[in-house]
């Protein structure tokens, strides 16, 4: 009789179930790989730094790759790669990490949904708060030539090429060619009322870092963004902390050391009134959602030599005065560029909503591309064209925002784009191929007014200025040899009044930057005389100072002269024959003075 086959299995299929085989000492093993996954832990805390904080998406790729190590250590202790049996326990040893990963996941799906635009386009457009300005009345206006003093003329990379001739005086303590300069941490900043830029210096190699990191970096170097004087200063004690150091030393170890759960944002070096060296570095936060709309809620401060340091809020940094009682108004850079100008951009892309951002596009507005920097009272403000979204070649205003407090204000005017003035400027030099740096911008009197310098090499040539609403009114100083921004200032006063458009500015003053261009560059070519019958003479009173632009027969420029440098010019009539002492230069003005009559100035 044969045995009754019942099929207890559902649907009368039979349920296969994995086997399961346990490896040789479980425990054993379980406590090998915890041990492995916490020294992955330590070595890659070390080296990555991440932020022990949910908003920061390091922190998932951190947590990732620890659980990721405890389930590859189970693996290879378990010899699943070669022995199959033993994959079903690999897998049951992966449920935890499995588990805390999806967990996890999550939450970072979550966090980038609450941060989407799509959804929260009015949080991004609030971020930053912009104000209005009328810009010929509020915004710091230039009536006297001695305020091109507090002026940066030249840009980043020229500053860089200062700084990298200062090296040499490094031989002075027998350390040259131990160092460099580096650019990447460098900033523009107010220096005794001044603007400056602060470089500091990094080893050569690691090697070099070996031989000099007990005494660390012997300095740093400050270029004089006005005069273009640039100098190495040599400090008592090295700096000890910094981003050229490793292990200890190295400033993000440090102030992640300090606070696991900070976000940090961009560091910056700066020196305060004494010349003491600090690391400045935001501390971030998510403002939109879980994930997006980053803004700065403080500073930690890291002196660079000692490595004492502290935090301070946002509000402190605002009020210039710490709760410790120390003073920090000498703090300029505190909210990056790149930082300020998404914010702005989040402003004019997403204040009408995010579908207007794409459809209709109504208001929306974007900065130009390209930024510099201006000083008002004391305090370094970004500046930046703003334009439309449905044009590329002029702008509808600019925008100011302050690095130290985030005090932004709009002024509208329209006009060219700063890429279209370097365009022009450089238009005019277009035989030299001669290169207008990122335009400055300035209140002449109520007229917007760019002002470049033109770089050959990284060498400054000349200065160029072009007015914002007319773009094609480019001018530049007449030498080639001498940058004279005086001159190039006379140059553009004229061309403006022979379009009547009167712009008063004392000339008087003295402007520091062309003295120290005559130390720098190339000294002036001698001047020549002229000789010619007048065929036009015309006038115009700059400053308190009558200038009389006058044509000779067949020059096809006009000379200007200032009454004050030659009396005589004042009794000069059309058809005369007069002589004028000249400056070497090209252009449609050139600078003359003791301007006479030709048979007077031949003796006769």
């Amino acid at each position: 009789m044969e045995p009754i086959k019942v099929d207890f299995s559902k649907n009368g299929k039979a349920k296969t179930k994995e086997a399961y085989i346990a490896p040789d000492k479980v425990w054993l093993k379980i406590i090998i790989s915890i041990a492995v996954a916490l020294i992955v832990a330590a070595v890659a805390y070390y080296f990555m730094l991440p932020p022990m904080n949910l908003k920061s998406t390091t922190f998932y790729a951190y947590i990732g790759l620890v659980l990721a190590s405890y389930v590859a250590s189970q693996a290879v202790l378990s010899r699943a790669f070669t022995r199959p049996e033993f994959v079903p326990y690999v897998k049951k040893q992966a449920t935890v990490p499995v588990i805390l990963a999806a967990v996890l996941a999550l939450i970072l799906g979550i966090g980038y949904l609450s941060s989407a635009a799509l959804f929260r386009a009015k949080a991004y457009s609030r971020i930053l708060s912009v104000g209005e300005g009328d810009f010929s009345k509020s915004f710091s206006a230039i009536d006297d030539i001695e305020d091109f003093n507090k002026l940066p003329l030249i840009d980043a990379s020229a500053a860089e090429r200062l700084a990298n001739n200062t090296l040499g005086d490094l031989a002075k303590i027998g350390k040259e060619s131990q160092f460099e300069v580096s650019n990447a941490f460098s900033t523009q900043i107010n220096y005794k009322a001044r603007p400056y830029r602060v470089f500091p210096l990094q080893y050569g190699d690691i090697f070099k870092w070996l031989k000099n990191r007990s005494d660390g970096l012997p300095g740093y170097i400050t270029v004089n963004m006005n005069t273009q004087q640039a100098q190495l200063v040599q400090l008592e004690d090295g700096i000890k902390i910094s981003t050229a150091e490793h292990f200890s030393r190295y400033l993000g170890r440090v102030l992640r050391f300090a606070y696991p759960t900070y976000l940090f944002g961009t560091s910056s070096f700066e020196i305060d009134e004494d010349g003491t060296p600090y690391w400045i570095t935001e501390r971030l936060d998510k403002t939109v959602g879980l994930l997006g709309g980053d803004d700065v809620i403080g500073v930690v401060m890291v002196n660079a030599v000692t490595g004492e340091m502290k935090y301070y809020s946002i509000e402190e940094i605002r009020t210039g005065q710490g709760a410790d009682g120390n003073n920090i108004e000498w703090v300029d850079q505190v909210y990056n560029a790149d930082l300020v100008v998404q914010q702005y951009n989040y402003y004019g892309r997403y204040s009408g909503g995010f579908i207007n951002s794409f459809i209709g596009q109504t208001g929306v507005k974007l900065t130009t591309n390209g930024s510099n920097y201006i000083a008002i009272d004391d305090d370094v403000y970004l500046y930046t064209g703003v334009t439309s979204v449905t044009s590329d070649t002029s702008i509808i205003g600019f925008i100011i925002i302050n690095q130290r407090t985030k005090d932004a204000f709009f002024y509208a005017s329209t006009g060219a784009t700063e890429a279209l003035a370097q365009d022009s400027a450089e238009t005019i030099v277009s035989d030299k191929e001669w290169q207008a740096t990122f335009p400055i911008l300035l209140n002449l009197d109520g007229e917007a007014t760019y002002l470049m310098a033109l770089k050959d090499k990284n060498i400054i040539k000349s200065y160029a200025m072009v007015n914002v609403g007319q773009y094609t009114d480019a001018v530049r100083s007449p030498s080639d040899d001498n940058p004279d921004l005086k001159a190039c200032l006379q140059a553009y006063i004229s061309k403006l009044a022979a379009r009547g458009v009167v712009v008063n500015i004392d000339m008087t003053g003295k402007v520091e930057s062309d003295d120290a261009n005559t130390d720098t560059q190339e000294p002036a070519a001698d001047t020549t005389l002229v000789t010619g019958a007048i065929t036009d003479i015309r006038s115009a009173v700059i400053g308190g100072t009558t200038y009389y632009y006058i044509e000779l027969d067949g020059s096809g420029v006009y000379y200007y002269v200032s009454a004050q440098l030659g009396s005589k010019v004042v009794l000069f009539n059309v058809g005369d024959r007069v002589t004028l002492t000249v400056a070497a230069g090209e252009g449609e003005l050139i600078e003359a003075s003791e301007p006479d009559f030709a048979d007077a100035a031949n003796g006769e």
